[in-house]
């Protein structure tokens, strides 16, 4: 009886939660985690940015059209035409240009002569190879029409060098009965010989309008060897001088002014990377638009093919200190004579006029920074001063009336924890970053941390991040 008493007892536990040390733990730690990302959340969030040298690789490139002195020469008769002459290459006053053969049977002469086998020497290979690097250098997707321009004159300069092979044996050419429907033009000028076209020989700076400068639109005639051409048919032209000129569009007509004063500017070609020296002149269409020309007097055989250029004006070569213009601000400072600056217990500041309650008139310290400074004035904080406190100057009994105000630009040095304003020079400026001069008093220096976005910050605000 007594087993059975005891198995029918049934023991009750006390129902709840139960508080252990670990619990009361992990609840403190996610309140804390809680307060934290609330917190994070709501405060400002102050990004630094280390100060670094450098310079501005500024927006200044330019498409423009390119202007020389250039003469078209015409042919006389009918008939298909050979070159001779490279181009790109200077040619003198009666040099053998291109022939005309008026029967057409050149072609099959030359192919019964085996001249179709061209066998090139390292200069020729070093002429194709020059062709074909400066064509891959300067190709786009964008205007992939230029691909057809390209084959015409590779095309060109293979028939071209294919052509001088035939002047080894030209006198036997000529006494062959087949041949003697073939005339030789000579260069009736000196100049670089160019075999295209195409409507701008005679276009000068005054005659260019904003349409011109559309590459998009444009169509050149490439001449090719071993073509039907007719009677007054372009067949050649020369580039008869070596001063030139790209003719580039700018923003306004102030620009164009402030361009013009410099006189002369460095320009980089985007084709080659060559650098040079061009006078600079302006003129504004009847629409308003504005155009400087940039004239040179070399370099044109360089780009003697070539109708439009990029290039980029190189401006300013100023190097310093490179910060972002979200960095710069700009404060107003109190100018204070700088005799009546003072210290007192190794601080700055000056000696502030003031009355005592009995009406005896005193002096106190106010400790203020100095921001800048010139030959005769201070600028000093103006949360420290008000516009009309009455300083004095020490050891004098003159007094100076707080007024003169004037604005700096600067930014926020965060190097020690808080928002400390600094004084900058601008060298240079474009739209994202700003050249400021370096090793300044009461400036930057190199690797100095400043508050990114001044709009995130106050001054003399402590920093957390």
């Amino acid at each position: 009886m007594a087993n059975q008493k005891g198995r029918g007892k049934i023991t009750k536990y006390p129902r709840g939660i139960h508080l252990n040390i670990g619990m009361i733990i992990f609840a403190v730690i996610l309140i804390y985690l809680m307060i934290s990302i609330v917190n994070y959340m709501n405060r400002k969030h102050v990004i630094g940015y280390e100060v670094k040298e450098g310079a501005l690789s500024s927006d200044n490139i330019y498409e423009g059209i390119v202007l020389r002195k250039e003469k078209v020469f015409n042919s006389d008769s009918a008939g298909y035409v050979n070159y001779f002459a490279t181009e790109g290459r200077r040619v003198a006053v009666g040099s053998l240009v291109y022939t005309i053969d008026s029967s057409g049977r050149l072609i099959d002469y030359l192919n019964a002569e085996g001249a179709d086998t061209l066998h090139l020497t390292a200069e020729n290979l070093r002429e194709l190879r020059t062709q074909i690097v400066n064509y891959s250098e300067t190709f786009t997707p964008s205007h992939f029409r230029s691909v057809y321009d390209f084959k015409l004159g590779l095309d060109g300069t293979v028939q071209k060098l294919s052509n001088n092979n035939i002047l080894m044996n030209i006198q036997s050419l000529n006494s062959g009965e087949t041949l003697s429907s073939i005339t030789y033009r000579n260069a009736a000028d000196t100049g670089i010989v160019v075999y295209s076209t195409d409507g701008f020989e005679d276009l000068t700076f005054d005659q260019v309008r904003a349409d011109l400068l559309d590459s998009s639109t444009y169509v050149k005639n490439q001449l090719v060897g071993n073509t039907l051409v007719a009677a007054g048919d372009p067949v050649y032209k020369l580039v008869t001088s070596e001063d030139w000129s790209i003719v580039i569009p700018v923003e306004s007509k102030e620009r164009a002014e402030e361009l013009v004063e410099m006189e002369y500017i460095k320009v980089r070609f985007l084709k080659n990377q060559d650098e040079c020296w061009g006078r600079v002149e302006s003129n504004v269409d009847e629409k308003g638009n504005a155009f400087i020309q940039l004239t040179f007097n070399n370099s044109m055989s360089t780009f003697c093919t070539d109708r439009y250029l990029n290039v980029e004006l190189i401006i300013n070569d100023d190097k310093g200190l490179k910060i972002p213009n979200s960095a710069i601000v700009e404060k107003s400072f109190f100018l204070v004579p700088t005799a009546y600056l003072t210290s007192s217990g190794g601080k700055t500041g000056v000696l502030r006029q003031v009355y005592l309650e009995d009406g005896t008139e005193s002096t106190e310290f106010v400790e203020t920074q100095v921001y800048n400074e010139t030959q005769t004035d201070v600028y000093l904080d103006q949360s420290a001063l008000r516009t009309g406190d009455r300083i004095v100057k020490p050891e004098s009994t003159l007094v100076f009336t707080v007024s003169r105000q004037e604005s700096m630009i600067g930014v926020y040095n965060i190097n020690k924890g808080y928002a400390d304003f600094r004084r900058i020079r601008i060298l240079y400026q474009n739209d994202e970053y700003a050249i400021v001069e370096p090793n300044t008093a009461y400036g930057l220096n190199v690797y100095d941390f400043i508050v990114l976005d001044t709009e995130t910050v106050t001054e003399n605000e402590l920093i957390y991040e």
